[in-house]
């Protein structure tokens, strides 16, 4: 179990100020949350996987396809500076 003296010194550590309402609030919700977190120790979990998330999710994305865009001036029109099709951008490295 957790006490509100455990709560200030948390929340000190974090620099949080807390009215001593808020840290009597937090130690019970935190409080809460540990003994949910003791019933799920219970649990036999030797033959589980372990796993990022409850459900399998794949990336669904589309292949990249290099395709020009077709009002490439209008790109160039909106940069501060440009050198012939290109975008002019400040050195920053060296020569040498």
């Amino acid at each position: 179990m957790i006490d509100q003296e455990q709560v200030h010194k948390v929340a000190n550590l974090a620099r949080l100020e807390l009215t001593p309402q808020e840290e009597e609030q937090f130690t019970t919700q935190l409080g809460s949350i540990l003994d949910y977190i003791e019933q799920l120790n219970e649990l036999d979990v030797t033959n589980v996987a372990p796993t990022t998330r409850a459900i399998d999710v794949s990336n669904i994305t589309r292949e990249d396809e290099l395709q020009p865009y077709p009002d490439r001036q209008s790109i160039l029109d909106g940069a501060p500076e440009q050198e012939g099709e290109f975008f002019k951008v400040p050195k920053i490295l060296n020569a040498e």
